[in-house]
């Protein structure tokens, strides 16, 4: 996660001051890393009940760091181009797929059902310290060593990742042996229809669709208002998002004693209902560029402290119900269900948020993203979801 934060600056800066690309080729290079997902996740996901996820994970590893060293080597011998930038993106797009999908099936492997809300809030604190420290460090770096060995260092770090990964000591389930005649299409169909049948299952992952429906049309126009309508300053904008990473941090600090006293039902209800207060107020509130900068500073980084708190708190009680409540055999297939229905629902988000915002204006598309984050949460008030522990057994059949 620090290595990709690191790279994610250096390859803003190779795509934007050396390449000297369009608006349409940064746009292109944007949606090269979600392509794999829209294209080929329920595949993937599939695969990773037949495959062995450590292995798995180590390779994708390797992959990284080969296809990072490339982009090292294609700058120093001025080879670097669009099209060999946009071929390393989509590699790396596809690897992280790849890694995505043996993760999360992975993890129950390693530690006890008991604490997988608690491994995952830590690999939550993780990811946002990650995303916190990653881009101001691989700025610095960038700016004082240059992006050839910035590259070279990335490949280095996911090198170390590929042998810590191998060095985990686990005993994984080899997968089961696949019936005659079956091929991965009726996998793929055993794995939606697992996931969308679930009494508990299906409530959850139509609340987190449209909670990214939400956040992709909210996240959209989020920046765009701060700065443009707001006229936040860079710095300032800047501390708005570090409160969200602090709420985040906090919010994954505090989930798995959420989960314990609460269940996994309310936890996640909770999280989901946290969301709507702070894009209310960015909505509601009688807030503009002639509104005093204190004020504004302050409700903008009140609004992404409680956005990233409620983030931590449902994150890890989310993934590691899903974690605990699906048989080993079909986490790989419910995992990348859920999450390749993200993707294509935050793509297609993501436009509609633009159009809103530009017919609209900002307030109303922001008001819009908020009672969708409501009815986010309403279903899973209203659902057995509701009442769900961390501790309950699946009554349903994989397959």
């Amino acid at each position: 996660m620090f290595g990709g934060t690191i790279a994610g600056v250096a390859f803003q800066v190779l795509i934007v001051t050396v390449l000297n690309a369009t608006p349409v080729q940064i746009s292109v290079l944007s949606a090269l890393s979600v392509v794999p997902y829209l294209f080929f996740g329920l595949i993937v996901g599939a695969l990773m009940d037949r495959w062995r996820r450590q292995r798995t994970l180590v390779i994708t590893s390797i992959g990284r760091a080969i296809a990072l060293g490339a982009v090292a080597l294609l700058f120093l011998f001025d080879a670097l181009t669009f099209w060999s930038l946009a071929a390393v993106i989509l590699t790396l797009g596809v690897v992280t797929l790849f890694a995505d999908s043996a993760a999360q099936p992975f993890l129950p492997s390693v530690v006890p059902r008991s604490s997988l809300v608690m491994a995952n809030a830590r690999l939550g604190q993780s990811e946002t310290v990650a995303s916190t420290a990653g881009p101001a460090l691989g700025g610095a770096v960038l700016t004082l060593v240059g992006a050839p060995i910035l590259f070279a260092f990335d490949a280095a770090i996911n090198a170390v990742s590929a042998v810590l990964q191998a060095r985990i000591k686990v005993n994984e389930a080899p997968p089961l042996p696949r019936t005659q005649g079956r091929h991965i299409g009726h996998d793929i169909v055993a794995g939606l229809s697992y996931t969308y049948r679930h009494r508990t299952l299906r409530p959850l992952a139509l609340s987190v669709h449209i909670w990214f429906l939400a956040n992709s049309i909210v996240m959209t126009v989020f920046a765009v208002f701060v700065l443009r309508e707001l006229q936040l300053t860079p710095w300032q904008f800047g501390v708005t998002l570090a409160f969200g990473g602090i709420g985040s941090f906090l919010g994954a600090l505090l989930a798995p004693r959420v989960g314990v006293r609460l269940g996994a039902g309310r936890a996640i209800l909770l999280g989901r209902t946290l969301v709507v207060p702070p894009w209310l107020a960015l909505a509601a509130l009688p807030i503009d560029a002639y509104t005093t900068a204190w004020v504004l500073l302050t409700v903008v980084s009140t609004a992404q402290f409680l956005y990233g708190l409620s983030m931590g708190i449902e994150d890890a009680n989310d993934i590691g119900y899903r974690q605990a409540i699906a048989p080993d055999e079909i986490q790989g297939r419910m995992n990348s269900t859920i999450r390749t229905a993200n993707r294509v629902i935050f793509f297609f988000g993501a436009l509609l948020g633009g159009l809103l915002a530009t017919h609209y204006g900002y307030q109303l598309t922001i008001g819009i993203g908020t009672v969708i984050f409501a009815i986010a949460a309403l279903v899973v008030a209203v659902s057995p979801l509701r009442r769900a522990r961390h501790d309950d057994v699946d009554d349903q059949r994989a397959d």
